[in-house]
């Protein structure tokens, strides 16, 4: 549902554009100058913003002003009554999509309503666009010492320009989306967008229309036509993450786009064609998928072109240095501190720990150990390996899934017990961290 800020001195005309904007379909607030609307603004999201001139207080175009440096601002169409054409010009010049003169009629705002809330989709799409383009890490940040990690980023270069799909396994934490950023850049495509999604991050119903788009009435509260991922992505790639929890529905629509690069928004007729590149991944087997019913084979070959297997960082301990130094550097650069690098005893317990949770767990253990450490080397003290992993200094055994255990209890513990945070920090979904805790008996 579109939702509109009404911002007029006028009572009685706001109390009139709530109703019949509500009779439209729409979601109206109203606040009767600029300061009550910065106020709302901070508390709710709105669409579109319906704004007079001329009002006590603060006016029209000093409230433009306010929230011209804002990107996300909502798009705003000026009602001119006793301000002249020249005032609404100078709004426009301060950012408005357009105006309108009053009195007008209600059918024609309706008209210039939904025009401005679809310049608004295309101002947040070219934000995305431009968001993916900087956001996404560097190839040369693809810190490697051991030859598996060498012989993976030697294949990257070599696949990289062609279009085929690529199909990354490896546990949660590896590395997978720096693998697929470091493809994109390495690509001719690497001038256009590489779009992510996490498919165990929507629900069955929202999935299809995030990765194909929706038209406008395809459901309810679907008021306008909504683009997909494949569109935003057009000309660059697609990164599909956890790609075994979705839907078997979905599969059998992105096999046909593999195929075909086409494909229909929900609720479409017409059929649309992008160029697209796919990169899929997941830390599950998926041929136990398939043997359960769970995942279609013939897509499992169709973007199992290319296949690329990320060693946990247990099986490739010379990276271990290498990254722990380059997350240092990294946080203590963020943090302004000048610290240089690990005693004999931090160094050993790093390379001796095996690392459940993989490099992403390495980078959250060194982010907290930048914080606390109050000296220029990291120490033991500094790092939040579990105490339990003493033991296996001494010569005892822990198993894999002992660590897991206390790997997860210990990011719970940071996360304060909320598991969504710590799902997040540990790379699956809630659904996942939910089995985990069942199985270990964690309440």
């Amino acid at each position: 549902m579109i939702r509109i800020l009404v911002v007029d001195d006028e009572e009685p005309l706001r109390r009139l554009l709530k109703k019949e904007l509500a009779r439209k379909g729409f979601h109206a607030d109203a606040a009767p100058d600029g300061e009550e609307a910065l106020r709302l603004l901070k508390g709710n999201s709105f669409d579109v913003i319906l704004l007079d001139i001329l009002m006590p207080g603060m006016d029209g175009i000093t409230f433009m002003k306010k929230i011209k440096k804002d990107s996300s601002s909502p798009a705003i169409i000026v009602l001119t009554g006793g301000a002249t054409v020249e005032t609404a010009v100078e709004a426009m010049k301060n950012g408005a999509y357009d105006y309108l003169t009053k009195p007008y009629k209600l059918d024609e705002l309706i008209i210039l309503i939904n025009r401005a809330y679809e310049f608004g989709q295309l101002k947040i799409k070219n934000q995305l666009l431009e968001q993916e383009l900087v956001r996404k890490e560097s190839p040369f940040e693809f810190v490697c010492k051991s030859r598996q990690l060498k012989d993976i980023l030697a294949l990257i270069k070599k696949i990289a320009p062609a279009d085929s799909p690529v199909f990354i396994q490896g546990e949660s934490g590896t590395g997978k989306e720096l693998v697929a950023n470091t493809i994109w850049h390495y690509s001719r495509r690497n001038n256009s967008p590489v779009i992510a999604l996490n498919c165990a991050n929507l629900s069955e119903n929202l999935i299809e229309s995030e990765i194909f788009g929706h038209e406008k009435g395809a459901f309810t509260d679907a008021f306008q036509t909504k683009y997909g991922l494949v569109e935003v992505a057009d000309k660059g790639t697609l990164f599909l993450d956890e790609i075994a929890e979705m839907p078997l529905a979905l599969q059998a629509k992105l096999l046909r786009f593999l195929d075909s690069g086409e494909f229909r928004r929900v609720g479409g007729n017409k059929m649309l064609n992008v160029d697209v590149r796919v990169i899929a991944a997941t830390n599950k087997e998926l041929k136990d998928f398939i043997k359960a019913g769970r995942f279609r084979e013939d897509l499992y070959y169709r973007l199992n072109v290319i296949n690329i297997t990320i060693p946990p960082l247990r099986e490739r301990k010379e990276d271990i240095p290498e990254l722990a130094d380059y997350f240092l550097k990294k946080y203590s650069r963020k943090l302004s501190k000048d610290i240089r690098g690990f005693n004999s005893e931090a160094a050993g317990m790093l390379h001796n720990y095996q690392w459940p949770g993989n490099v992403r767990e390495l980078e959250n253990v060194i982010e907290r150990a930048v914080i606390v450490c109050d000296s220029n080397k990291i120490r033991l003290e500094d790092l939040s390996i579990p105490a339990a992993y003493a033991a296996t200094e001494k010569g005892a055994v822990q198993s894999l899934e002992d660590m897991e255990k206390e790997y997860i209890l210990r990011v719970l513990k940071d996360a304060n017990g909320n598991q969504s945070k710590a799902s997040h920090v540990l790379g699956i979904d809630r659904k996942t961290l939910y089995l985990k805790l069942k199985k270990y008996g964690i309440s």
